[in-house]
């Protein structure tokens, strides 16, 4: 169970204490204590994992400004599933995304320089993330930007993005 706010955590808390009487004293003291031991652990891993996705994300807009699209992919999902959906419709795989992007970006003028505005990092529960963003592009000939969302699946204990939609 992920806890998402405070009023849940309340709600939680009520639930333990009014269950509590059933139980002798000390066994309530000890179940009471673990379970908000949990609850806290739930806060903390929620938010080690958020910090996580950050850091994906100045990873990427590190490698971008490098021109270094290997850096850049190292965080989507290789596999034939994943989604990538840009201005002329959806790319499925790792491999046609990768291929995608080296033809669209040939070289690092045509790559420019990114930042990314991240607005959103939602959890959505213990291994799937959602991320809203803006983008920026300075490049000499023609500045752009729009915006992106990210789903983050947690696979074999790692974040990486297995849908991307970019416009």
């Amino acid at each position: 169970m992920v806890i998402t706010g405070l009023t849940e955590y309340a709600n939680l808390l009520y639930l333990i204490n009014r269950n509590l009487n059933l139980i002798n004293q000390p066994s309530r003291m000890k179940l009471l204590l673990l379970s908000i031991c949990l609850i806290l652990l739930s806060f903390t891993l929620k938010a080690q994992d958020k910090e996580t996705i950050l850091k994906i994300l100045n990873t990427q807009e590190t490698a971008w400004n490098k021109g270094d699209i290997d850096g850049f992919m190292k965080y989507y999902w290789k596999s034939d599933s994943l989604m990538f959906i840009g201005s002329k419709g959806p790319t499925y795989g790792w491999n046609a995304t990768y291929n995608r992007y080296k033809k669209t970006y040939p070289d690092k003028a045509t790559m420019g320089t990114t930042k990314f505005g991240v607005l959103k990092v939602d959890l959505i529960d213990a291994t799937n993330a959602f991320v809203l963003s803006s983008w920026n592009l300075t490049r000499e000939k023609d500045p752009i930007g729009g915006f992106f969302t990210l789903w983050f699946r947690k696979i074999e204990g790692n974040w990486v993005i297995v849908c991307d939609h970019t416009s």
